[in-house]
C-alpha cells in the first residue's frame, strides 16, 4: 500500500503496519512526499521523494514507485491529491496499482463546497443555507454568516462574518467564496471506510473538540443513527471508493451536512482506538482474504483523543539518504 503526501500522518501509517502484522501478510507500507523531512516517511517501510503534485512529471514518478515496489493500492492523504489521482487512474493501473480514489466527477463534487451542498440537498439531507457572493445582494439571511473558499481545504481562509462590514471584507478577501449560515455546532466528522468496490466497512463518528491546522487535536467518539444512515446514502450516491470523511454541524440537535473529504481523515486513528479496526478489514479485503466485519456502530463511544507534538530526529546523513530516493 502506498500513501501519497504522507506529511505528518505517522499514526495512520503505523496502524497499517500493525494491520499487516496482525493478518500475517508479507507486504509493505510505502510513503511518498516532496519533503525529505516529512515525519511520516520514517514510519513507512519504504519512502521516496517525488516532485510537487502540480509538476508535469509527478504521475510518472509516482508510477515508477508503484512499479519498483509492486504497489497494489494507492491512498491519497490530502485533498489536492484526489483529482490528480482520479484523472490519472489509467496510468497508475498500468503500473499495477489501483487508486483508492473516487471518480473524477465525484472528486469535483467533493472539492467544490457549493456543488457539495447541492449534492446533499439532492439526497434529501439538511445542509446549511448557502449563497454564492453574487447572490448576496438579494438578502434574506441573518448574521452571523460563515465565509470560506468554494474550493479549499484545511480550514484555510475560513471566517465568521458577524456584520455587513465583515461580510463585505471577507467576501473580497477570500478567493471565490461561498457563504453559509453560521451553525453553532458541535462539528461531527465521520470516517466512512469503504473497500475498493464501494462496500462500506465502517462508519465511525467523532466530535471535534479542538482543531489545529485544520486537523482535529482533541475529539471524542460519538454515535448518531441519523448521521450513520446519511453517511451510507452519501457513500452509495457518490459513489465512494476507499475511505472518505463526511462532515456535519449540529443545529437544534439535528445534523446539517457541510463537506465531503474523499480521503482518509486526519482523526481516523481515534476510530481505530475505539475498536473499529478498519485498517485490518480494509487490508484483508484488498488482499482477497476472508474477514468478519462487525455490524456498523460496533465501536466504543466516549473515547477521547488528545494529541501532542512528538519529534523525529535524524542525522544529516540519514536525511540525505531519504532525499536520494528521489524519483
Amino acid at each position: 500500500m502506498l500513501f501519497t503526501s504522507a506529511g505528518r500522518r505517522v499514526e495512520l501509517l503505523r496502524a497499517f503496519r500493525k494491520a499487516y502484522a496482525t493478518l500475517g501478510l508479507d507486504g509493505r507500507v510505502v510513503a511518498v512526499d516532496m519533503d525529505p523531512l516529512a515525519p511520516a516517511l520514517g514510519a513507512a517501510d519504504r519512502a521516496f521523494i517525488v516532485p510537487r503534485l502540480s509538476a508535469p512529471d509527478y504521475i510518472g514518478a509516482l508510477s515508477e514507485v508503484c512499479r519498483r515496489e509492486r504497489v497494489n493500492v494507492v491512498f491519497p492523504l490530502i485533498d489536492p491529491d484526489i483529482p490528480v489521482l482520479a484523472a490519472n487512474r489509467a496510468a497508475l493501473e498500468a503500473a499495477g496499482a489501483r487508486p483508492a480514489v473516487v471518480s473524477a466527477e465525484a472528486a469535483a463534487i467533493a472539492a467544490d463546497k457549493w456543488r457539495c451542498s447541492q449534492f446533499f440537498a439532492g439526497l434529501g439531507l439538511e445542509t446549511p443555507r448557502s449563497w454564492l457572493v453574487a447572490d448576496l445582494a438579494r438578502g434574506g439571511f441573518d448574521y452571523p454568516l460563515f465565509v470560506k473558499p468554494r474550493r479549499g481545504s484545511a480550514a484555510v481562509n475560513a471566517f465568521a462574518a458577524r456584520n455587513p462590514r465583515e461580510l463585505e471584507f471577507f467576501t473580497q478577501y477570500v478567493p471565490d467564496a461561498v457563504v453559509q449560515e453560521f451553525l453553532p455546532g458541535p462539528e461531527i466528522t465521520s470516517d466512512v471506510v469503504c473497500d475498493l468496490d464501494g462496500g462500506v466497512l465502517a462508519v465511525v463518528s467523532r466530535q471535534r473538540i479542538e482543531v489545529r491546522w485544520g486537523e482535529v487535536a482533541k475529539g471524542v467518539t460519538v454515535s448518531d443513527p441519523r448521521i450513520t444512515e446519511a453517511c451510507l446514502r452519501i457513500a452509495r450516491a457518490l459513489p465512494a471508493v476507499g475511505p472518505i470523511t463526511v462532515q456535519c454541524m449540529m443545529k437544534d440537535g439535528a445534523p446539517r451536512f457541510t463537506e465531503i473529504n474523499a480521503r482518509l481523515g486526519g482523526g481516523a486513528p481515534l476510530g481505530i482506538a475505539a475498536g473499529a479496526d478498519w485498517p485490518c478489514w480494509l487490508l484483508a479485503r484488498c488482499a482477497g482474504m476472508p474477514v468478519e466485519v462487525p455490524a456498523l456502530g460496533s465501536y466504543r463511544t466516549g473515547v477521547y483523543l488528545t494529541r501532542f507534538d512528538d519529534s523525529v530526529f535524524m542525522t544529516e546523513a540519514e536525511r540525505d539518504e531519504i532525499a536520494r530516493r528521489r524519483l
